[in-house]
């Protein structure tokens, strides 16, 4: 065999070899960067008072993906979030929002689709499936609430406030026919009169000086009646 031939050989056999291996390069590479369930994550999240689930893509191939969410109920779904959504995904990761006044601790299930009809990428579920936060969005208002709202006044005015200019005052009595036009006196001003009539019905007004003279006047006379009676007894027993 010949230099020449031997040398032809030695030349195939080396490009044989480059080619075989930038066909596993390229496949090595391809299948590094094509679409899997792996490059797609889902949260749940509050924007303000409102829930909200995202979805992020992180597949550098960019081949679109059809999303769609699921509220789940004992591994069941209860009804579609929305309406599907397409993300194009990128190294550093594309999102799409599903606008969701999610509970806490609920479930949720994220199914991507991805690829053409002849050639499926990707047509399954993110794995695990997504839970909410224990805690809301918003607080509850089903507060039940106080009895006396605020703002209204709890004390109640008084029918007759005092001190007020309208209180009209007693009338003053008026004085008694015999009374000579004098007011009849108010309150301790009784008292004295009264004591008065009481000392007069017991003998100790201003008359008892006639009262005793009279008294003893009729003792004087009640005893010369009985001694002018004994004598004249006497001068009959004769």
């Amino acid at each position: 065999m010949s230099l020449s031939r031997r040398t032809a050989r030695r030349s195939v056999r080396a490009l044989g070899v480059a080619a075989a291996s930038a066909a596993l390069a390229f496949g090595t590479a391809g299948s590094a960067f094509a679409c899997t369930i792996g490059d797609f994550s889902a949260t749940a999240a509050c924007d303000g008072d409102k829930g909200v689930i995202t979805v992020t893509d992180k597949d550098p191939s960019g081949v679109p993906a059809e999303v769609t969410v699921f509220l789940e109920n004992n591994n069941a779904d209860v009804r579609q979030v929305g309406i599907g959504q397409t993300v194009k995904g990128t190294a550093k990761g594309a999102t799409i929002s599903f606008a969701e006044d999610w509970e806490p601790n609920a479930v949720y299930r994220v199914h991507i689709e991805a690829g053409t009809k002849s050639k499926k990428l990707v047509s399954a579920d993110i794995d695990p499936f997504l839970k909410t936060p224990a805690k809301a969005c918003k607080a509850d208002d089903s507060t039940t609430p106080s009895s006396t709202p605020s703002g209204t006044p709890t004390a109640t005015p008084s029918a007759s406030p005092s001190g007020s200019a309208d209180t009209e005052s007693p009338a003053p009595s008026e004085p008694s026919a015999g009374g000579g036009g004098t007011p009849a006196p108010a309150g301790n001003d009784v008292q004295p009169a009264a004591q008065q009539s009481n000392l007069a019905e017991t003998g100790a007004s201003s008359n008892t000086g006639l009262i005793v003279g009279l008294a003893a006047l009729l003792v004087v006379l009640g005893g010369g009646a009985v001694f002018f009676g004994l004598r004249r007894r006497g001068s009959g027993d004769r």
